[in-house]
């Protein structure tokens, strides 16, 4: 069993994914939930670096997070609801990224298809 990254730290990435989707006037509740994560390892094909993955899947959403040796975290989390400004789009994800305390992030918004 791979180890976990810092509990502090996955609780400020599933809070900052949250805070991406609420800058949008939208909610996800309380999702994600750290501790609702599955751990792998996973390592980089080109650095051949080893980095540890937070998977969530089996609810209503999927996501995953990527900490990386250096200390850099990127994190996708599904949204999949009506953009509240734009009816022709939906917000499909919210993405962030950086290190502990420095983190930003933007949300993926698509067109529906017609």
């Amino acid at each position: 069993m791979p180890a976990t990254p810092d509990a502090a730290l996955g609780a400020a990435v599933c809070a900052a994914l949250r805070g991406q989707v609420e800058k949008l006037g939208l909610s996800i509740g309380d999702e994600p939930v750290w501790g609702d994560a599955a751990f792998d390892e996973e390592t980089d094909p080109y650095s051949r670096e080893l980095s540890l993955v937070a998977v969530w899947r089996g609810g209503a959403r999927y996501g995953k997070a990527t900490f990386f040796p250096d200390g850099r975290v990127f994190a996708e989390y599904q949204v999949l609801l009506p953009h509240p400004a734009q009816p022709a789009r939906y917000v499909d994800s919210v993405q962030v990224w950086g290190h502990a305390g420095q983190l930003r992030g933007e949300a993926v918004v698509a067109d529906y298809l017609t």
